[in-house]
C-alpha cells in the first residue's frame, strides 16, 4: 500500500468541502442543497463514483468552479468522495444541510486554508485516511487573541 499526500486547488476567494458518501444520486442531492440554501452561492462539485463505469460526477452553477472541483476530485481519486468548491458563501451557510443528506457518511474539511488529502492507495483503489488543513498552532491564544477574535466575528456578522 502506498500512502500519498495530494494538494487541493483552492482558488482565491473561495472555500472547499470534502467528504465522503455512498451513492450515485449525490451529485444532484449537493446541487439542491446548496442552491436552495445560498440561492446567490456559486459552486461547483465533484463525486467520484466508486462502482460500475466509476466515473467523477460533476455538477454545479460555475463552469470554471465545477472544472476546479473536477479536477481535485481526479487527483484525490478516491471512491465514494466529494468536494464542493463555493464562492459568495461559507462552509458554516450550507454544511448542516449537507450533513443532513441521507448518503452523506462524513465530511473530512470545510475550509479556505491550504489542504492536503492524505490518500492510501492498493491494487484495488483509493481511500482517503484524512486532511491537513491549515498551518499548525503557533501557541495558546493571549486574553488579548481572545477578545480579537470575539470582535472579528462580531464584525463580520455572525455574533451579536
Amino acid at each position: 500500500m502506498d500512502i500519498k499526500s495530494v494538494r487541493v486547488e483552492i482558488p482565491e476567494n473561495a472555500n472547499v468541502i470534502i467528504g465522503q458518501t455512498h451513492f450515485i444520486k449525490t451529485a444532484e442531492d449537493l446541487y439542491e442543497a446548496i442552491v436552495s440554501t445560498v440561492p446567490g452561492a456559486k459552486f461547483g462539485l465533484a463525486f467520484c463514483e466508486a462502482s460500475g463505469p466509476c466515473l467523477i460526477r460533476v455538477d454545479g452553477n460555475d463552469d470554471r468552479l465545477k472544472k476546479v472541483a473536477a479536477d481535485n476530485a481526479g487527483r484525490i481519486g478516491s471512491g465514494h468522495t466529494f468536494i464542493v468548491v463555493i464562492e459568495n458563501a461559507y462552509p458554516i451557510n450550507v454544511l448542516n444541510r449537507i450533513k443532513d443528506l441521507q448518503e452523506v457518511c462524513s465530511i473530512f474539511c470545510a475550509t479556505a486554508n491550504p489542504v492536503d488529502v492524505i490518500v492510501a492507495e492498493n491494487e484495488r483503489g483509493r481511500g482517503v485516511l484524512g486532511v491537513i488543513d491549515g498551518e499548525r498552532p503557533k501557541g495558546v491564544e493571549t486574553e488579548k487573541d481572545a477578545d480579537d477574535r470575539k470582535k472579528f466575528l462580531r464584525m463580520i456578522g455572525y455574533k451579536r
